[in-house]
């Protein structure tokens, strides 16, 4: 842990500007106001509330009920939304804003994100040098974006000369910094949680090249230290059986799932793309028995099928063999995800990607669309999974991801009905409300990422 040591300095500076939703007050918050709402999808229930009143003081909801349970005081605004829907703030479970930084295009990417109705994001793997300043300005309303929470990964030897993490990395030596270490055999695992958690994270995650029983004793001591342990679906050569049975709170990319039927490469960068010719009568009983007991543990999945096809895509317009690997086919990776969820997992929303910057919305409506139409699930069912799920994923289910009193006034404003056509009235938003706070759909220019990569 010498390295460890030599970036004690920078991991306090670092953790000045980290926070969590829990502790801060966005700026110039209204004080109080009483939304009249048509109809309000809590993100928990199965039905539509009709007439809803929502008391919002500073950030949060204090009140929620029928106009006939609510009155309004003296002095308080009364803010009658007309006939729209309102749904919980939107959040996006896999993203990286920082890595490498780029400002501009992150704050960018925030606001497209914001004013497409995502109030909060879990970032997956960045440079906390810079991302924890985008999280601070987000978080008390300098910049228009979603909360930001972020992780440190770990990973085991023979990963770090990986150019992504060289270039997330500048300047210092990747695998010997807080949020981002090589573990050892000797690495005194309280130790490096300590020194992540002092780098102001969210939670770890476990990203390649360890064993089973290391991966669970990492996963052991993030949560004596109150802190989630998030895992690729496979780490290589860790199973995700393995993973889920030491209590990883969520596995991210589907097709990382699909190793569960095939023996595992030991090392991250040997893995081969998964051997599709087993599923092609059904699933195999492995994964099967893989996501029975996801959903039994109440592992949550951030499947990111997204990210799938837009890999095809690029790999598309290379020469054979070019481009990075895929993994599995978007075919199979949506196949898998409506396996899951028929065997009862819980699904978060997770791009991995962003959408083409000629896009005037954020990936998460086309994750949505693939739960809708490829996975099985219901309007209501997909609202919970980009919800609900997503502030599970993160951990912050006590803060947000359904409305509910005392909880953070995170909220979405659609003209149309979700239930009749829910992508269509996911791209009707009038206003996204974050911490008590508005954003109107009009005054954002769906042209600002394109201009600012031309």
């Amino acid at each position: 842990m010498k390295h460890l040591c030599a970036a004690i300095s920078l991991a306090f500076t670092v953790a000045i500007l980290g926070s969590t939703p829990a502790n801060a007050q966005p700026a110039e918050a209204p004080e109080a106001q009483v939304f009249q709402i048509a109809r309000l999808i809590d993100g928990r229930a199965d039905v539509v509330h009709q007439d809803q009143r929502m008391v919002v003081r500073n950030e949060r909801i204090i009140a929620l009920g029928s106009a006939d349970q609510i009155g309004l005081e003296d002095g308080v605004e009364l803010v009658d939304l007309g006939d729209v829907t309102v749904i919980p703030g939107l959040i996006n479970s896999h993203v990286h804003l920082a890595g490498p930084p780029d400002r501009a295009y992150a704050e960018a990417l925030m606001r497209r994100s914001l004013y497409g109705g995502v109030t909060a994001v879990r970032s997956m793997g960045d440079d906390l040098r810079a991302l924890p300043d985008l999280a601070r300005a987000a978080l008390l309303g300098d910049i228009a974006g979603p909360d930001i929470g972020y992780v440190a990964f770990f990973a085991g030897p023979g990963f770090f000369n990986d150019g992504r993490l060289q270039a997330s990395s500048r300047g210092l030596v990747a695998g010997q910094i807080p949020w981002m270490l090589q573990i050892n055999p000797e690495t005194d695992l309280h130790e490096a949680v300590t020194m992540a958690r002092g780098a102001g994270i969210s939670g770890i995650k476990i990203y390649a090249n360890l064993e089973g029983p290391r991966a669970a004793q990492i996963i052991a001591a993030a949560h004596a230290q109150g802190l989630p342990a998030w895992a690729h679906g496979a780490v290589f050569p860790a199973t995700p059986a393995e993973l889920v049975a030491a209590g990883a709170d969520s596995l991210s990319h589907i097709c990382m799932l699909a190793y569960q039927a095939q023996s595992m490469p030991r090392q991250y960068h040997d893995r081969a793309d998964v051997d599709e010719s087993l599923f092609a009568d059904g699933l195999p009983d492995s994964v099967s028995e893989l996501f029975a007991q996801m959903a039994e543990a109440g592992t949550v999945l951030d499947a990111t099928v997204y990210v799938y096809e837009t890999i095809e895509r690029m790999r598309a317009q290379l020469p054979p063999g070019k481009g990075p690997p895929i993994y599995c086919s978007a075919e199979l990776s949506r196949r898998l995800v409506a396996e899951a969820h028929r065997a009862g997992v819980a699904i978060s929303v997770g791009t991995d990607a962003p959408a083409p910057l000629d896009q005037a919305f954020p990936a998460v409506l086309r994750e949505m669309q693939i739960l809708l139409e490829d996975a099985g699930m219901s309007p209501l069912e997909v609202l919970r999974a980009a919800s609900w799920n997503g502030a599970r994923s993160l951990g912050w289910e006590d803060q947000m991801g359904s409305l509910e009193v005392g909880k953070l006034a995170n909220f979405v404003v659609l003209r149309k009905d979700p239930q009749a056509d829910l992508i269509a009235a996911l791209e009707s938003v009038e206003r996204v409300v974050k911490r008590g706070r508005s954003y109107r759909r009009e005054e954002y220019s769906a042209d600002e990422l394109a201009k600012l990569r031309q």
